[in-house]
């Protein structure tokens, strides 16, 4: 392979014998993505720290528990330190000590979600009445967009500011992750399916953009490690819009690809095939935003390669926690005196050295390491999960596992 790339070793659908319920070839398959910094095998789970570290957490506890890559935030890194900064340092990796792959999103859903007063998600009930001009209840608008990008008021301290896909992929250069993103217009299911016709035009057009300003700044700076650019397939729940935005997408000169967009769960597994199956074999393709354990089995059979989502840690910080019998909260009173891991299987290092009733306690006490030890153990569940799920690709048991996985995760 050259520095940067990605190939797939492994194909669950390889064999004609192999279907899943519906008959369907299944899309699952475990490959390599080659970076400056190293190899992401996947499938891999991408723990997120937003604004370069993941709550609570060191890296060298991120590391030890077995993350290959982190995700940071182009959009909390523009509004705070500033891209200049980071650039200064040597780029995200070394500004964070992490001396692993990194990724970089785009913005264009902080911009958004939080523009329209969503905060961390975008409005996910599809039967709510659809308009061109979404607002949450109660919220001034922040983000306006037109045609050649976004003008944003900070959530910080209401600094005006712009986003266009120049300057997107002038931040993301400048934060310098080995694997960075496209911006796009990242819409609701509240949107009508006019807008978001209308809104897919716009998002291929930045993409063009992105796709030209990313190599101009490549060839400005070669001796700056090649970093890789993926576009986002947007087009909400419509089977024609994402299809016809993979196809767009796949003609232009990226690395990989992103599956974005706001969609309701029940969907997710036929949307990322549609997505997939429009997209080349050969380039990694990330869903953005997942991290339940249904939603990546379901999305790893149709084809998504790496994932990132902040559930783990957010969850974690709130006193809950993993265990392959599903999630419980640590500070239910039958914890107090319970002196056992939270799972006695696990390997994490909170696992090894702590027990339910010390969680119990240091949360109870709002204590910070609770936050720390949560968090590890979280991560670790989630990584360690995505590995396992790879291995059963590898020995063709992806059904059996998955099945008695969830049998038992969601049974209670």
């Amino acid at each position: 392979m050259s520095d940067i790339g990605f190939r797939v070793l492994t194909q669950l659908g390889d064999s004609t014998s192999v279907r899943s319920k519906d008959g369907r070839r299944p899309l699952a398959r475990v490959g390599q993505i080659q970076t400056p910094h190293g190899t992401i095998e996947t499938p891999a789970f991408i723990p997120v720290g937003t604004k370069a570290t993941v709550k609570s957490v060191l890296p060298e506890a991120m590391s030890d528990l077995g993350a290959q890559a982190v995700l940071a935030n182009a959009y909390h890194l523009y509004l705070q330190p500033g891209p200049d900064i980071v650039e200064a340092a040597g780029g995200v990796g070394k500004f964070m000590s992490w001396p692993g792959p990194t990724f970089t999103d785009s913005g264009g859903f902080q911009v958004m979600s939080l523009g329209v007063g969503f905060k961390k998600v975008l409005a996910m009930d599809a039967t709510t009445v659809r308009s061109d001009d979404v607002i949450a209840a109660g919220k001034e608008r922040l983000a306006h967009v037109d045609d050649d990008g976004v003008t944003f008021k900070s959530h910080l301290d209401g600094s005006l500011h712009r986003f266009t896909p120049e300057i997107s992929m002038q931040v993301q250069h400048q934060i310098g992750a080995d694997i960075i993103f496209a911006f796009d217009e990242c819409t609701t299911l509240l949107n009508t399916r006019k807008y978001q016709e209308m809104s897919l035009e716009r998002t291929q057009a930045w993409a063009r953009r992105c796709v030209s300003e990313h190599q101009r700044l490549t060839q400005e700076n070669p001796n700056k490690p090649r970093q890789m650019l993926l576009g986002v397939v947007q087009g909400a729940q419509y089977e024609d819009l994402r299809r016809l935005a993979a196809r767009g997408l796949a003609e232009l000169d990226f690395d990989g690809f992103g599956i974005g967009g706001a969609l309701e769960k029940e969907n997710l597994g036929t949307i990322v095939r549609w997505v997939c199956e429009e997209l080349p074999d050969d380039k990694p393709r990330h869903l953005l935003g997942i991290s339940e354990p249904d939603d990546l089995f379901t999305a790893i059979e149709n084809g998504a390669d790496t994932f990132d989502c902040v559930t783990p840690s957010r969850v974690g910080r709130n006193a809950a926690v993993y265990r392959p019998d599903g999630r419980f909260n640590v500070t239910r009173a039958e914890n107090r005196r319970d002196f056992s891991p939270i799972d006695p299987d696990c390997d994490c290092y909170t696992c090894a050295n702590y027990t339910r009733a010390y969680l119990h306690h240091v949360f109870r006490a709002k204590e910070m390491v609770a936050n720390t030890l949560a968090t590890i153990h979280n991560e670790r569940f989630i990584v360690r999960l995505v590995d396992q799920i790879r291995d059963s690709i590898d020995d063709g048991t992806f059904y059996s596992f998955r099945d008695n996985f969830l049998a038992r995760y969601y049974g209670s």
